[in-house]
């Protein structure tokens, strides 16, 4: 198959595969996050790339923590409202009735609702073009023991998906 070349080269990022899509909370606000990763598994990072004009920015550089709160399917339009709505305007907590559960060592609430909470502490900042990474060391976490995998949310290109087959193993 031939290529072509492009010169959108902000298009071209938007082509890469599935990100998770997370619900970051710090202090008291809610942000959807798609440029999350792991950074290590010993000592376990991870990072979360925001916008320095977001709301939450200042949140993070205070407060040195946030929750990565991991949501399923059935929390779709909780996600769309706290990734189009800004802190600033909104309470996100009061507006999509979510509810705050208290993490096991941040001040930063987790949210009930999401199967799984990451709580992490700022190690590092790292300015990246218009993003900056917070890379946080996780500190605590809970999982459902039910937790679905496959119920995640994946974000892609302007469209929020869930996980399909599984079509190779590593090794």
């Amino acid at each position: 198959m031939a290529k072509s070349k492009t010169q959108d080269l902000t298009g071209i990022l938007r082509k890469f595969p599935c990100f998770p899509c997370v619900l970051v909370t710090t202090e008291n606000n809610i942000i959807t996050i798609g440029m999350v990763h792991i950074f290590s598994f010993s000592p376990p990072l991870v990072g979360i790339g925001v916008a320095p004009r977001r709301y939450s920015f200042n949140l993070l550089k205070q407060s040195k923590e946030y929750v990565i709160n991991i949501p399923n399917k059935e929390l779709l339009a909780q996600v769309a409202f706290c990734g189009e709505k800004s802190g600033r305007d909104y309470d996100k907590f009061k507006e999509t009735g979510l509810t705050k559960q208290p993490s096991i060592i941040l001040k930063t609430p987790s949210i009930q609702a999401c199967p799984i909470n990451i709580e992490c502490r700022v190690i590092k900042e790292i300015e990246t073009g218009d993003h900056v990474w917070f890379i946080g060391e996780v500190v605590a976490a809970q999982i459902e023991s039910d937790y679905k995998p496959e119920e995640s949310i994946l974000y892609w290109g302007g469209f929020y998906r869930v996980p399909g087959i599984v079509i190779g193993k590593r090794g």
